[in-house]
């Protein structure tokens, strides 16, 4: 078979390299080309388009891009249509990829969405297009399959490709001891920071986390960088204070850290699996907070509290991103800390939640199963 895989973002091409890998596992003749990223490609694509040109959030963002978004739609269209794959698999990145389905199914080439765009926090009115446009949607949150219950489109829970990811991770590290002598980090309990992997979220978010770092000297800050971020914008925000950036270096971080400042997104859920008590934040420009506020539909934005639907970690939004509630946060899920052992236990839980490994293996079979089903005609 070939495969046309879409994914717009760094979490998304951490996700689709597995898809890859799988794929490859369950169609010994798989030939898979992408819009995506180095791990995309590592595990056997042909990348086409890397995200860092295509990755713009933040309604702001956009609006000034919309001439390179454009532009970039018309590349993948004429690339769909001169590759002719057998299926195009979305991954996120609805703003891009809803348009390409829609296109695609038009075009008479069938359409897989993988990993659920994020239509039960906002806009739920584009599920319409997943039903017009989109021939199988794969969540990888249990919660989604009630969602899209409403709507008559029948999905299935396989699991979450994020536990196949870090359970692979932890087998393969090296002692806690060895990881903090390979980073070079010294003898102080370690805190975490994941600011994001896009630019006006490192600006608009760790410039705050940065503030409190001086109330915690018993502790060292370490700063865990994406490549594709200068260093440079770090070390302006950085400063003189004690924060050591390591780049590509996020699971080793998290392994060795006490406790965790995570922006929201992927990386809350990536906290808890790893059983770092984490305090969760997010501040973007003024116009995209005023919209976002306008629109949100769920009482919760990191996905921690959206798979328990409660509570587990502190969410501190907006305005609300500054020194002193970041602080009193972070006092609370250090050892000691009157939030943090129920934290850890609520993580336990979690994870059971989630479900076992092999998520992406169970939907690489799947995706292939039916693909040959329509060409054979055999179920």
């Amino acid at each position: 078979m070939r495969y046309f895989i879409i994914a717009g973002e760094q979490s998304g091409d951490l996700h689709g390299s597995n898809l890859i890998t799988e794929l490859h596992a369950a169609d010994k003749s798989a030939e898979v080309i992408c819009w995506g990223g180095d791990l995309m490609e590592s595990a056997g694509a042909e990348l086409l388009m890397h995200y860092r040109e295509t990755a713009f959030m933040g309604f702001t963002v956009i609006l000034k891009n919309l001439g390179t978004i454009s532009h970039n739609l018309n590349i993948c269209k004429r690339q769909i249509t001169e590759y002719k794959p057998d299926v195009i698999i979305l991954i996120d990145y609805p703003g891009f990829n809803l348009r390409i389905a829609k296109f695609a199914k038009e075009a008479g080439f069938r359409v897989f969405y993988y990993i659920s765009p994020k239509f039960w926090a906002w806009n739920e009115r584009r599920v319409k297009n997943v039903k017009k446009y989109v021939d199988r949607m794969f969540i990888i949150f249990p919660f989604e399959t009630e969602f899209y219950r409403k709507y008559d489109i029948l999905v299935k829970y396989h699991g979450n490709p994020l536990v196949d990811e870090i359970e692979n991770k932890k087998a393969t590290m090296p002692s806690r001891e060895e990881i903090i002598s390979s980073l070079q980090l010294g003898k102080k309990p370690v805190v975490a920071m994941l600011a994001g992997s896009r630019k006006h979220e490192v600006k608009f978010i760790l410039p705050q986390m940065i503030r409190i770092v001086k109330h915690f000297p018993e502790y060292q800050f370490v700063l865990a960088g994406v490549k594709n971020m200068p260093d440079e914008i770090y070390q302006k925000i950085i400063g003189d204070q004690p924060v050591r950036l390591i780049k590509e270096k996020t699971y080793e971080i998290l392994s060795v850290a006490e406790a965790a400042l995570v922006k929201s997104g992927t990386a809350t859920l990536e906290a808890a699996l790893f059983g770092v008590p984490e305090v969760v934040c997010y501040k973007g420009d003024f116009f995209s907070m005023l919209i976002a506020l306008i629109m949100m539909k769920v009482k919760y934005i990191s996905l921690v509290n959206l798979i328990m639907n409660k509570e587990v970690v502190k969410e501190i939004l907006g305005y609300d991103v500054n020194e002193k509630n970041i602080l009193r946060e972070l006092r609370s899920i250090l050892p000691g800390g009157d939030k943090r052992e129920r934290m850890i236990e609520d993580y336990k839980v979690l994870t059971a939640r989630l479900g076992p490994a092999g998520a992406s293996a169970r939907i690489a079979r799947e995706m292939f199963y039916e693909l040959k089903s329509k060409v054979t005609g055999i179920n």
